[in-house]
């Protein structure tokens, strides 16, 4: 005869059963998806990013921030037609597109246009629109303190939008007979926008190098380097680096050489791997050695002969060389201009130097000063 359990013991028991019913986890909602996103992109991991986005707009097909994200994935990964095809969608004439528009979509295809500079500049003046829209009774940050980040975000862009612009006016269409005034109203906007904007001062600098208007163009230069020149290399407020070569190139034009090599080496201590930077100061180099034998004084030269600038302008164009064909950097004309001056240097008796021996005649400083054989310092700033 079987014993019969207690109810005790049955409860017991059935406490002790694991369930096989699985547990569903709550989703992650689409702002946690989009902000992880985000930090995968500043990461550069791109394939990971995709993944997050498919997740995202598998959710909501028409997530406007989603969209634009893959957009910035396709063009990292090299693929030009299928990012178009997704920045299209967010613009009109597309079904698809939001109210308003993405300015942002407007601004890379801009980027991608360079066949047309005509369609290129109505997709500049687009993006433009948007922005004014969104900034409008808005003043800039110096004369409102309260101005929020993402305010004075927008504002840069316009800028740089308004750059752009400017850009293709002096390049592809300078022979346009508007091109001079149309660059002229484009940067009064700019200046509107932000009156003390350094990258706005440079593009007129620029503008002034091509009216034939050299002192009034290194004013505007030295007034663009000063708004930001005092700042560490690590600072936030710091232009991008490419604006940054952009105004060193307008020094070499205006024979500003101390100035540039000085932001040379704030933008090398803070990526040794800059292939342009190692060129202009290269180039810089190169130019005051031609510049001191032919009897010209330069500030801050100090002892250095134009032998010393020919030297220091081998070993940093030999540097810019290697780096450029390891990295297959795809500025091709900085490295065909590289190897013409190295050309230029061998005949003039200037060999490669070897590694161990580079700098033992003149080299840079840790602290940005020139350092001659003699342990003499010569100051650059």
């Amino acid at each position: 005869m079987g014993r019969t359990r207690t109810k005790k013991a049955q409860r017991a028991l059935k406490s002790t059963v694991v369930s096989t019913t699985p547990t569903v986890l709550p989703q992650p909602s689409i702002e946690s998806l989009v902000e992880k996103t985000q930090i995968l992109l500043a990461q550069c991991n791109y394939e990971l990013a995709h993944k997050f986005i498919k997740r995202i707009l598998e959710r909501d097909p028409t997530h406007v921030e989603g969209r634009e994200m893959l957009g910035l994935v396709e063009l990292e990964n090299g693929d030009i037609e299928a990012a178009k095809a997704v920045f299209v969608t967010l613009i009109p004439p597309s079904p698809t597109a939001p109210t308003p528009p993405s300015a942002s979509a407007y601004l890379y295809l801009a980027q991608l246009t360079d066949d047309d500079p005509n369609n290129a500049l109505e997709l500049y003046r687009n993006a433009l629109n948007l922005m004014s829209s969104q900034l409008k009774g808005k003043a800039p940050a110096a004369q409102e303190p309260k101005s929020s980040e993402m305010e004075e975000q927008t504002r840069k862009t316009a800028v740089r939008t308004v750059i752009a612009m400017v850009e293709i006016w002096m390049s592809d269409l300078c022979f346009e007979p508007q091109a001079e005034s149309e660059c002229e109203s484009l940067l009064k906007l700019a200046f509107e926008l932000d009156p003390e904007n350094s990258e706005a001062l440079a593009s007129l600098a620029s503008v002034r190098i091509s009216q034939q208007r050299p002192e009034e163009a290194k004013g505007l230069v030295q007034r663009s380097w000063t708004v930001w020149k005092d700042l560490e290399t690590d600072d936030a407020a710091l232009p991008p680096i490419s604006s940054r070569l952009s105004l060193t190139r307008l020094m070499l034009e205006l024979s500003m050489y101390t100035q540039a090599l000085t932001i040379l080496h704030g933008v090398l201590a803070s990526d040794e791997q800059e292939v342009e930077a190692w060129y202009l100061q290269g180039w810089c180099f190169f130019l005051m050695g031609d510049a001191l034998k032919e009897g010209q004084s330069i500030e801050d030269a100090g002892e250095l002969t134009w032998q010393d600038m020919k030297r220091d302008a081998r070993i940093a164009l030999e540097r810019c060389k290697e780096l450029h064909i390891a990295s297959e950097h795809p500025d091709a004309q900085i490295l065909e201009h590289v190897k013409e001056l190295i050309g230029d240097l061998e005949a003039q008796g200037f060999h490669a130097t070897a590694p161990d021996d580079e700098g033992e005649d003149a080299q840079e400083g840790e602290d940005g000063e020139w350092v001659d054989e003699d342990d003499s310092d010569v100051e650059m700033s």
